[in-house]
């Protein structure tokens, strides 16, 4: 993943607690976590996002095989970038960061429990003597901001990783296992419901 692409995912992510955010500070928040029906419904919606994306990730690592059995492996030597750049966005793809903004954002939108953290854990550390949303929002543009800087910080180490992670066999590899485990992880959460 291009270094652009993970700063925009993390942007999205951290955008998608905003709303969050917003929904605490004028208490619709309150609603779903009281709501049975509101909050199965985020959670499912949540659940499913999860498998869709599983899905995408399955269908890229054999997408991947294919293409090494066809016979489309890298075959520059150890300093022929071509390839590299190719596999991981460096070339004209550079500015597309809307898918990765856009995945971000949903995964957190549709995560019940970033609903339930601004909802139960931010109400703790506000006090009775000041405005209880102007309190909420201080604490959490204060959650975003630090979200922003540590996943800043992963998309930059995975960046370096990028090299290793373009290797096809390594790249099926990677997909696959990330494929299963949000379809895993998707059908766990629905089937806790």
């Amino acid at each position: 993943m291009h270094p652009v692409k993970g700063r925009a995912a993390a942007l999205g992510a951290q955008t998608g607690l905003c709303v969050h955010m917003l929904a605490a500070a004028v208490g619709l928040s309150l609603i779903a976590a009281r709501s049975p029906v509101v909050y199965d419904g985020i959670k499912l919606l949540g659940a499913a996002y999860l498998v869709y994306l599983g899905i995408r990730a399955v269908a890229a690592a054999r997408r991947t095989a294919h293409e090494r059995r066809a016979g489309r492996e890298f075959t520059g030597g150890p300093h022929d970038t071509s390839a590299l750049r190719a596999s991981t966005g460096d070339g004209p793809t550079r500015g597309r960061w809307r898918p990765g903004f856009t995945q971000g954002f949903f995964t957190n939108v549709l995560n019940p429990k970033a609903a339930l953290f601004f909802l139960s854990i931010l109400p703790q550390f506000v006090h009775g003597g000041g405005s209880t949303t102007r309190q909420i929002f201080f604490l959490g543009i204060l959650d975003v901001l630090t979200g922003v800087v540590y996943w800043f910080a992963l998309a930059a180490v995975a960046a370096r990783l990028r090299a290793l992670l373009a290797r096809p066999k390594i790249r099926y590899r990677w997909e696959l296992t990330t494929g299963w485990l949000f379809i895993a992880i998707g059908i766990g959460v629905a089937a806790a419901s």
